[in-house]
């Protein structure tokens, strides 16, 4: 993998995954045509370091308000602790429960069932595409300008934190947009949909790269990676780390005016295009 190619899905991922637009589905597109494989080792770790970029932009971008909101007092910090708990388990119960659905059951026949073998299939992308954005432009029509309620209630974090669980298995779903949209159509404010969809990727992303480098270990342990092979391909993923950073902030600030100036929906618009375009690169054998 050159460094161009590293650079451009560096800024690929990290516009993309904090925009509602499925940067997943970006990033497949996008290595699909530059000839590389979405699901190799090597593709596992630029993610991983991708990932990481875009994360440490989510906790610069939102610190001041998390600050200033939740972190004044003890009862407001354990309220949006316990409402990211609570999300964030629902999260992982449904999230590993469709895991297991989809390795055991829909690719059961595989020895090698893993369900990032269906992340390469751009059919699949299209669809996870088109549904999102079919989301994201009901809620932003529903919210408008309209304020919103600051507050959130347990069963808004259950909610939220379940349609999160949805996004992890299906590439092309995006997360932001899912969640984000969710939040809206729940009646919460934009800003605050905004702030708390993203503090549960700061806690939802250790675990993905957690997993994501057990992979690669994994991987070198049955002999298809050295040692070495692993360094060659962590030294320039920092370069696309740093880049993914800077990118995930031009992004944010992107999301915060479209979203708090009423024009949400257009996302969606975009993500059904991206799935009309997808899906003809699915028809065309890509």
């Amino acid at each position: 993998m050159s460094i161009w190619q590293i650079l451009i899905l560096a800024v690929v991922q990290g516009a993309a995954e904090l925009l509602p637009v499925s940067s997943s589905a970006h990033v497949i597109v996008a290595s699909k045509l530059m000839g590389l494989d979405p699901t190799s080792p090597e593709m596992v770790m630029l993610l991983v370091m991708l990932h990481t970029g875009t994360m440490f932009a989510v906790i610069a971008y939102f610190w001041r308000a998390w600050r200033l909101n939740y972190f004044g007092s003890r009862h407001d910090l354990w309220e949006f602790c316990k409402q990211i708990i609570i999300a964030t388990a629902c999260t992982g119960v449904l999230g590993l429960g469709l895991k297991f659905l989809i390795e055991k059951v829909f690719l059961g026949h595989r020895a090698d069932a893993a369900v990032e073998h269906l992340f390469g299939e751009l059919g699949l992308v299209a669809l996870a595409l088109a549904s999102v954005g079919c989301l994201i432009i009901l809620a932003g029509i529903k919210a408008g300008r309209r304020s919103g309620r600051l507050g959130l209630f347990p069963g808004d974090a259950v909610i939220i934190g379940l349609v999160q669980g949805l996004c992890l298995p299906f590439r092309g779903f995006s997360r932001s947009g899912a969640t984000i949209s969710t939040a809206l159509l729940l009646g919460i404010n934009k800003a605050r949909a905004e702030e708390f969809s993203f503090a549960l990727v700061v806690v939802l992303t250790p675990p993905v790269i957690v997993r994501s480098v057990w992979r690669l270990l994994k991987a070198q342990s049955t002999a298809q990676l050295s040692g070495a092979a692993l360094w060659d391909m962590f030294y320039p993923s920092l370069l696309g780390m740093v880049f993914s950073f800077l990118a995930g902030l031009v992004a944010l600030r992107w999301l915060s005016r479209w979203l708090e100036g009423g024009r949400w929906q257009w996302f969606g618009m975009y993500c059904l295009l991206a799935a009309a375009a997808v899906y003809t690169l699915h028809r065309a054998g890509f």
